[in-house]
């Protein structure tokens, strides 16, 4: 699937969603006023009241408005309590968070499963929750790429396969990768304000155990139970909504699935597995019914056949993925294959191709071509990556204090006269244990390709994402002290504090993330169009050209020639990242005309250079389209 159209389908399923919403409160609304009616004309001589036939007008108003007031709270209440992104959706699933250098070796392996399919599709390494479940199930949570999380249960990582697990990993990136995870999300919420009625219903009866003896018990009583009618209305709407929402992007994501594995016995089988399984999809966690429309498979007690269930039938999944099937749940089990390696002890890249130059056109419309939807050739690639990191370097980026040591390592500067003032300012202001892994690090003496600088960020981003509020505080002052510290900024060290800020912040600051989501034309951004596109073409190596001509060619490029380039003034790092911020909120299918114009700002000269292309990677993960890894020149930075 087209990854900029999937995304512009998904915002488009958050206004269905939204209608969807608005027809079950009004639902809800007429309900309510029933209730109240009946209630009014059942005992209008013990409450004193006017008869069923006497209402006033003016109580549907205020009924109504009391509807509103308690289903938006509820919806509010809860998109707030998940404001934290997709750990705390896990947290709400009482999923544990596996870390790298345990001893379970089923563990290890979905770890390395997500860490390929992550760094093939060119995003941060999501964190990976456990949830002790026997059933086969797992699910993809959070607002983007930047803050998501993969929940999987015992039961799968125990009972599939390493292909069968590629399959079910692949599934969810599709969701990750196809802005399905921040609609889910919204889901959650609405369906909580919906529901919230029926749950005030039930704790009304209960309360009633303890007022037996009050002669309003009765009263509160019924009116509890009518609340839980209430909410049996609004758990039918909510399945409705849910079934309308998400069944059909199921069959999408197992399509994906295919697509970025070429392996449709990976899934198929995944699938086959849940239906000859005792225990199935099913979850016994009291949270499996507000995510079920989020997991890959049936997560709850009810026939998958209903008209409201969330997922397609398994026999129609396994169906459209394998139009032969027999119909049999047996798998004919394979040969295991081995854990490909990851030590990089001794593993070499591969030449891709010409590693000299690049046609700027080409390379874009490819990489465009592939956001969102990585390539068996590029899990091939990310095996080769992570084969090619030094053990040392992968080991740091796992652990808490040498994964902040990582960061400043790739941020040290090439002169050691001036390397050596930021590993003194480091002694100074980071935490000891920091300073001594970066000190181990610095000694190792270990060479990092360019090709590998990107990779290890992202290996890195998921282990960073477990520090407390005030241990990331401080690593972020430090980035910027190591950054300024020669007092310039180089692309290089551009990149990196964009990438990892951008990724970063989105989970220890998520109020930022609501800044963001209106949907703009290039229009309406051409001022902030006109300052990334001249800062890419004043930061490039353009041969022969004028910035101001290839500046107008970048601008011609998103129909928007009558733009003058900014002054240099407007080149400062804050108002770069300033525009930057502000296009994320372009529309969608105007991102990739955006980006083919950064592509021509970087090679007018039909030249890319290696860190221009990894400055072009960075821009687009500040719009949340993940690239796959890019082949870089082999050249001198």
């Amino acid at each position: 699937m087209d990854f900029f159209r999937s995304q512009d389908i998904a915002r488009r399923n958050t206004v269905r969603l939204v209608i969807l919403f608005a027809l079950a409160l009004i639902s809800l609304i007429a309900i309510t006023n029933l209730l109240i009616l009946f209630v009014l004309g059942a005992f209008a001589e013990t409450i004193d009241v006017p008869m069923f036939q006497q209402v006033d007008w003016h109580l549907y108003a205020y009924v109504s408005v009391a509807v509103i007031a308690i289903v938006g709270f509820g919806c509010v209440y809860k998109i707030i309590s998940l404001s934290g992104g997709g750990a705390r959706v896990a947290e709400m699933m009482q999923g544990r968070l596996i870390v790298q250098g345990g001893n379970d070796l089923d563990e290890q392996r979905i770890l390395n499963v997500v860490e390929e399919m992550a760094i093939a599709a060119g995003t941060p390494v999501p964190p990976v929750y456990l949830l002790e479940e026997e059933g086969i199930n797992a699910f993809a949570a959070g607002y983007s790429p930047a803050d998501a999380v993969i929940g999987i249960t015992r039961g799968a990582i125990r009972s599939l396969s390493r292909d069968e697990l590629q399959g079910v990993i692949a599934h969810e990136f599709s969701h990750i990768l196809h802005g399905d995870m921040r609609l889910n999300i919204r889901l959650i919420g609405i369906l909580h304000g919906i529901m919230v009625l029926g749950i005030m219903g039930y704790y009304l009866v209960r309360s009633t155990h303890l007022s037996r003896r009050s002669k309003n018990g009765g009263n509160i009583a019924v009116v509890g139970i009518g609340l839980m009618i209430i909410g049996f209305a609004g758990t039918f709407f909510g399945n409705l909504i849910k079934a309308a929402v998400s069944r059909q992007r199921e069959f999408l994501a197992d399509a994906s699935a295919v697509q970025y594995t070429r392996n449709p016995d990976g899934i198929a089988d995944a699938l086959k597995r849940i239906g000859g399984s005792k225990a199935g999809s099913v979850l016994d966690n009291p949270g499996a019914a507000e995510i079920s429309h989020a997991l890959f498979g049936n997560g709850v007690r009810f026939s998958i056949n209903s008209l409201f269930a969330t997922h397609p039938p398994l026999e129609k999944r396994i169906s459209a993925i394998q139009p032969n099937w027999d119909g049999s749940f047996d798998i004919k089990e394979k040969i295991r294959q081995p854990e490909p390696s990851t030590s990089g002890a001794a593993a070499k890249l591969t030449p891709q191709g010409a590693m000299s130059a690049f046609s700027a056109l080409a390379m874009t419309d490819a990489l465009l071509a592939q956001a969102g939807n990585p390539q068996e050739a590029n899990l091939k690639r990310a095996q080769e990556l992570l084969a090619a990191i030094p053990r040392t370097l992968l080991e740091s980026a796992h652990n808490p204090f040498s994964a902040r040591a990582l960061i400043y390592l790739l941020l040290l500067d090439d002169d050691e006269a001036l390397a050596q003032q930021q590993l003194d300012t480091m002694r100074e202001r980071a935490d000891p244990a920091v300073y001594e892994a970066l000190l181990k690090l610095v000694e190792a003496q270990l060479e990092i390709s360019q090709e590998l600088r990107l990779p290890l960020v992202n290996l890195a981003l998921p282990t960073l994402r477990q520090l407390s509020a005030e241990q990331y505080t401080v690593f972020r002052a430090n980035l910027a002290v190591l950054v300024s510290s020669d007092g310039r900024t180089s692309l290089w060290e551009w990149v990196l504090q964009r990438v990892v800020l951008h990724q970063l912040d989105a989970v220890f600051q998520p109020h930022n993330r609501f800044h963001h989501q209106a949907h703009h034309s290039l229009r309406q951004l051409a001022p902030q169009c006109a300052i990334v596109l001249g800062f890419v073409v004043r930061a490039g190596r353009q041969e022969g050209l004028s910035d101001e001509e290839v500046f107008a060619k970048a601008m011609t490029q998103l129909g928007l020639a009558d733009t003058r380039m900014p002054n240099k003034e407007a080149f400062s790092i804050d108002g770069i990242n300033a525009a930057l911020d502000a296009l994320q909120g372009l529309r969608a299918l105007k991102k990739p005309a955006f980006l083919k114009a950064c592509a021509v700002a970087i090679a007018a000269d039909g030249v890319a250079h290696a860190i221009e292309l990894e400055l072009f990677r960075a821009i687009a993960a500040t719009l949340d389209c993940p690239l796959p890894p890019i082949p870089l020149p082999d050249e001198p930075q």
